[in-house]
């Protein structure tokens, strides 16, 4: 007799399965993403490809030559915008990249507190205060500084990567159904397993390509907003900020935070007048983008508990930093779908494996 029956052997086979593939995504996750990031960039340019290829004047019915079409118009229009705000958004940011260290050897000598108390008409007493309050704290900020620093330095030496996502994204543009087609062949699935399978990878499409076009028109929004609204204001290097801080809404909830940070950290120490009118447009822009244009533009499709986000977003930081929290959330939903999806399947399939099991099984006598 056997020490495991075959159910066990099976389970336990599958369990070794689900620890080399989770091993294995963990040792190649920054090829991964990369390959993730060209999905969801085939997701954002799907429809637009779709709809030219319509057009049979222009691409006479080829998938491949509306691709070639898409991604010259794209260029172009890139190009175009590179070279209008390219020249002012590359001085701005390298005029505060050049007043960075001298701001932070301000601020901790307390010179930089004392120049703008005196513009603000601070009584001498609160400028020791917060003078004694930012010496004090000087290495830790420090550090977050430097730890910022070093985020940024990592996130710019992986972007070359930024290059080859389009280029990866042109086999899932062109040839997504037959690559789904030879995954399943491969597979070779069961009947029952492979309509499963589809079911959850129509819900799993869904909602990843909804969320990555709602992210990607979120952050246009809030570029095109701070950039308006900090250029109007006077901030100095308005442009820079706005740009930075629009594009940082792409990532879900680190990202909307360190834009705040840095335009208020930014706004504070160039001695801008107005901090307060300021922090109430952001708070105002933050309800703005929560609470009316992402649940419109997301059709309620992410449905997720703000914990499960929270705890998600935390979980994708640690292992792949940027990256990681952006694709956090779907990641998440996608489990959820898997999760709804085999319940369903489990409650409707049960009840018939178990009569199955009760005729086949043998009488007592």
């Amino acid at each position: 007799m056997p020490i495991l029956d075959a159910r066990t052997l099976s389970v336990a086979r599958t369990l070794f399965v689900l620890a080399v593939g989770v091993l294995f995504v963990y040792g190649a996750r920054h090829t991964l993403l990369a390959f993730v990031m060209a999905i969801f960039f085939a997701y954002l340019i799907s429809p637009l490809i779709s709809r030219v290829q319509r057009w049979r004047t222009v691409s006479r019915n080829s998938r491949a030559l509306a691709i070639a079409q898409v991604y010259v118009v794209l260029a172009l229009i890139i190009t175009g915008v590179v070279l209008g705000i390219g020249p002012t958004l590359v001085a701005d940011g390298r005029q505060l990249i050049t007043a960075a260290p001298e701001l932070i050897e301000k601020l901790g000598s307390g010179d930089l507190v004392h120049k703008i108390g005196s513009t603000r008409g601070w009584s001498y007493q609160t400028e020791v205060r917060v003078e004694n309050l930012l010496v004090q704290h000087r290495d830790t900020i420090l550090l977050w500084v430097k730890q910022f620093g070093l985020q940024v330095g990592a996130v710019l030496t992986q972007s070359f990567w930024i290059f080859l996502i389009p280029i990866l994204a042109i086999p899932f543009l062109n040839n997504a159904p037959e690559i789904i087609e030879v995954i399943f062949r491969t597979l070779r699935l069961r009947p029952q397993a492979r309509t499963f399978t589809e079911v959850v990878l129509q819900d799993v499409h869904s909602m990843a390509a909804n969320y990555i076009r709602a992210q990607m028109i979120l952050a246009g929004l809030a570029v095109v907003a701070y950039t308006v609204v900090l250029t109007a204001s006077g901030v100095q290097d308005g442009v820079a900020l706005g740009v930075t801080a629009g594009m940082l809404e792409f990532v879900p909830m680190v990202g909307p935070m360190i834009g705040a940070v840095l335009i208020l950290g930014v706004a504070f120490l160039t001695g801008f007048h107005h901090i307060l009118l300021l922090v109430l447009f952001l708070g105002c822009w933050r309800l703005l983008q929560d609470y009316f244009n992402s649940p419109r533009l997301m059709h309620d499709q992410v449905q997720l508990h703000p914990f499960v986000v929270i705890f998600a977003v935390l979980v994708g930081a640690e292992i792949a930093g940027f990256l990681g929290v952006f694709l956090s959330i779907p990641i998440a939903a996608t489990v959820r779908i898997i999760w709804r999806s085999w319940r369903t399947y489990y409650e409707r399939v049960t009840p018939t494996q178990v009569d199955d099991a009760r005729r086949s099984r043998p009488n007592a006598a």
